[in-house]
């Protein structure tokens, strides 16, 4: 395909080049702000890692039903209207890295950017939330 019949395809298809131009647009802008959140974002494997060799935290955020239904083992629920950076129960993870995970990774980033601001210097979001997670056939644990 050269430039010519890209043109031409185009030319006879504005809408579709028009929902082209604004998809690539959005995803060029989402990624910047992500990057620019200063929020780390990690895959599985990362977090499977950072849990075995650096004891990180990990807090899902998600309802407590769907917490029960499967978890990250050693994952402590959290939920986000309950969330504080400032609990006396967090300050001792303030030197260890912690991960938040939720459904798919917008909220997890919310509770993130808390965290940084809080002075947590290590927080990290599972990218793709527990979806991810279950999409790599990474095991879940059920109950509390």
């Amino acid at each position: 395909m050269t430039f010519a019949d890209l043109a031409a395809f185009a030319g006879r298809n504005p809408v579709l080049s028009l929902a082209l131009v604004g998809l690539t647009v959005a995803i060029i802008v989402n990624e910047i702000l992500g990057l620019l959140s200063g929020v780390r974002r990690i895959g599985p494997a990362q977090l499977t890692a950072l849990v075995n060799r650096d004891n990180a935290l990990v807090v899902d955020l998600r309802a407590i039903g769907d917490f029960e239904k499967g978890h990250i083992a050693g994952a402590k629920n959290v939920q986000m209207s309950q969330f504080d950076p400032e609990n006396k129960a967090l300050a001792p993870a303030k030197s260890l890295p912690v991960v938040l995970v939720c459904q798919v990774g917008q909220t997890a980033t919310t509770a993130a950017k808390r965290l940084r601001k809080a002075g947590f210097a290590q927080v990290a979001v599972l990218e793709g939330g527990i979806q991810a997670w279950q999409s790599a056939d990474l095991p879940l644990v059920k109950g509390r």
